[in-house]
């Protein structure tokens, strides 16, 4: 069987490979014969895709089959099962959900039981479960697995946990804040935590259908938060995805407030109150490099990984730092949660406003070097250094640049995508650069050659 798992578990279009029946039932199954000889217990989670209690009802079925027990949590957001599976003792958490792509995808998240996304390894482990096992679905009663009504006591003790993170000692100022919830995941426990801490925000996308999930909405599509911030006259508006684990920000100008700028304002009142272990930040390769530069400047340092929040996370573990993330929105906050977070990331944004009696406009100040970000839809994915017009490509921008930039090249884990990223001081000059490196990954690899 090909790989199932890429950079942020199993993903696809729901019903068809590797999300059909059969090979959800026999994921189940692996995962529970590889967590426990001794009946794992398991918690499910899932975002508002209309195709979600279904792959939800198929994975518990295997579950069942291998003696397991799945515990329901309805719709969470990501955070919340892996908060929830650390804090009430499961076996294992999954979250069925494609975060951020449309409805019509979706996926299959696995986490241990200390609430971190499964090991490489425990995913080759299932991997091969099911290349033994074969197609077809697994022998399973037709009768287990069927899902139960979830209990709203999880989601009541996800806001409590969400709000002890802002502190006892904290008192908000008065703030008009724009919510935007992304039709997902969200949609209930992000305005109840708004609300539960004395803010009346103004609420978007909180309506889902099962179809709207991510459509014009949330993290990925800002324009009618920034309408409705500057039509409100709000402070700042926050952008959630569909399963909740990354948030953006917009100004009070309907600005852009990415990850790095959180980083950096949330790193400096850490380092104000004594908290910052290690001196430092985790991030990606993808940050910009005006983050670097300014935090040196406060005495921290950044450390980069390659992207994805759980190589993040285990660097963050590595070095004994407690804040990382990536400049789409993930951020981990250790001290609270092993996963990243929007609603608990929101919170340390409000704190940080609180204590230091600023607005979000002057706090998340950071110019960064431009920038540019290209994605070319590829057919095949080899080692680019063994294309030869990439690597000519690739090096005449880096001779060219001479250290004022970066030039990073890597597949996206979710989708056939190629992502370009280049940085430097002169705009004009990486736009040029960045379109002769796509030029030739199109002419090789591009899948419009087929």
């Amino acid at each position: 069987m090909a790989k199932l798992f890429g950079t942020d578990g199993i993903r696809g279009e729901a019903y068809a490979p590797p999300l059909d029946r059969a090979t959800v039932q026999h994921v189940g199954r692996a995962l529970a014969n590889e967590l426990s000889p001794d009946a794992p217990r398991i918690l499910i989670g899932r975002d508002t895709r209309s195709s979600g209690a279904d792959l939800e009802n198929w994975l518990a079925t295997g579950i069942a089959a291998s003696g397991g027990t799945s515990v329901f949590a309805g719709v969470l957001p990501t955070p919340a099962v892996a908060f929830l599976t650390r804090d009430q003792g499961f076996d294992a958490g999954v979250v069925i959900s494609a975060s951020h792509n449309p409805y019509h995808d979706n996926g299959i998240k696995v986490f241990s039981a200390s609430g971190v996304k499964s090991s490489e390894a425990f995913e080759e482990a299932i991997e091969l479960a099911l290349s033994v096992a074969g197609a077809g679905a697994p022998e399973v009663p037709e009768e287990s697995g069927l899902s139960k009504t979830p209990s709203l006591h999880f989601e009541s003790l996800y806001l409590e946990h969400l709000k002890q993170s802002l502190g006892d000692d904290v008192s908000l100022p008065p703030l008009k804040l724009a919510l935007d919830c992304a039709n997902g995941a969200c949609y209930r426990v992000g305005p109840k935590l708004l609300e539960s801490i004395g803010l009346e925000p103004i609420l978007l996308a909180t309506e889902p259908d099962g179809e709207n999930i991510n459509r014009d909405c949330g993290s990925t599509h800002l324009d009618g938060l920034a309408e409705a911030v500057r039509r409100h006259a709000c402070d700042f508006g926050a952008a959630l995805d569909g399963d909740g684990d990354r948030l953006l920000l917009l100004d009070s100008t309907g600005r852009s407030v990415n990850g790095d700028a959180m980083l950096l304002m949330c790193a400096r009142r850490l380092k104000k109150e004594g908290r910052l272990t290690g001196s430092g930040v985790v991030a990606t390769v993808m940050s910009n490099m005006a983050l670097e530069v300014s935090l040196a400047q406060e005495d921290i340092t950044l450390y980069r990984t390659q992207v994805g929040d759980k190589f993040v996370a285990q660097d963050m573990d590595r070095r004994n730092i407690i804040i990382g993330g990536e400049q789409s929105g993930h951020i981990i906050f250790s001290d609270y949660a092993a996963t990243g977070d929007g609603l608990l990331t929101l919170m340390q944004v409000l704190r940080t406003i609180a204590i230091e009696r600023d607005t979000l406009d002057r706090l998340a100040e950071l110019d960064p070097f431009p920038q540019v970000l290209v994605n070319v839809s590829v057919s095949s994915r080899p080692d680019v250094r063994t294309v030869p017009e990439i690597t000519q490509a690739i090096e005449a921008a880096e001779a060219q640049l001479d250290g004022r930039g970066r030039v990073l090249i890597r597949y996206s884990g979710t989708e056939p995508l190629l992502r370009i990223m280049m940085e430097g001081p002169d705009s004009e000059e990486i736009e040029s650069l960045t379109a002769t490196v796509r030029d030739a990954v199109e002419s090789t690899i591009g899948s419009s050659r087929d």
